[in-house]
């Protein structure tokens, strides 16, 4: 999905119960969630609720697929998902969702939402960061250092 699309979407909320609403549309979007993914690798630490993310990557582009056991969680990830997916490991490194806070996401959500949606989006980028390395045949050490400079 394109940034103009998703925001069109959310352009039509005017207050936190419409863009709560929104949000879990989005996450009855979610496709089927593979049942050999659900391990702990997985899980995202951070959310509220039980949260999986699986990432694969083909033809230098990464794909993303999430469960959730709450429909807000699920909404944010579908939100990330379909904003990330299809996209290379730089690009996603070089791409925060600001997009996020210019639409009202973030400032509607409690304060463990947020902090599940930073752990979601963290993992994201750890495994975008991760696909960099093994395909530039990096080593454990400079995947550790670039972690570190990313989280700084």
């Amino acid at each position: 999905m394109n940034l103009k699309a998703l925001k069109d979407d959310f352009a039509s909320c005017p207050d936190r119960e419409a863009i709560y609403r929104k949000i879990i549309a989005w996450g009855k979007k979610l496709p089927p969630f593979n049942p050999e993914w659900k391990v702990e690798p997985n899980l995202v630490p951070g959310c509220q609720s039980l949260m999986y993310l699986h990432g694969r990557f083909e033809e230098g582009k990464l794909y993303f697929a999430a469960s959730s056991d709450a429909l807000i969680s699920a909404g944010l990830a579908s939100i990330l998902i379909s904003f990330y997916n299809g996209s290379t490991p730089e690009e996603i490194l070089a791409t925060p969702p600001t997009f996020l806070k210019e639409f009202g996401i973030v400032s509607s959500l409690t304060p463990g939402r947020a902090n599940g949606l930073a752990s979601l989006y963290i993992r994201i980028k750890q495994t975008a960061l991760k696909w960099r390395l093994e395909t530039e045949g990096d080593d454990d050490a400079k995947l550790t250092q670039e972690l570190n400079r990313q989280h700084k």
